[in-house]
């Protein structure tokens, strides 16, 4: 897996990027009822330089406002965050270190740039 290192000099910024829709999927929630998500894959910033192969976003009301099909191209303003990721637990059969990764939060000004139709 990629780490994303392109996005470590941009934590805490709040800037442009856009990406292909790859695939949609579920996710348990917290309550245990599943949420749609959406994963883009090419995901760059403003300026056209790739931050990251793929990227999983909850499809919210303004992603499926948009009747979202595979292999549109969207673009949206999200600010970098870090988080850690890895096992937490106390098994020890399990071995997932913990690391720190970056994400895209709060995506807002979401827009479809191109369609699937239009990609051929």
């Amino acid at each position: 897996m990629i780490m994303r290192r392109a996005l470590k000099p941009l934590e805490g910024v709040r800037t442009t990027f856009r990406g292909t829709v790859a695939q949609f999927g579920m996710k348990s929630g917290y309550t245990g009822r599943d949420l749609p998500t959406l994963l883009l894959k090419d995901v760059m910033d403003s300026a056209g330089n790739l931050v990251t192969d793929h990227l999983w976003f909850m499809l919210g009301k303004q992603l499926a406002a948009l009747d979202l099909q595979i292999g549109d191209v969207i673009s949206f303003h999200a600010r970098v965050t870090c988080y850690e990721k890895g096992y937490k637990g106390y098994r020890e059969d399990v071995y997932k270190p913990i690391k720190i990764d970056y994400r895209l939060s709060n995506p807002t000004k979401i827009s479809k740039i191109a369609s699937a139709s239009n990609n051929t």
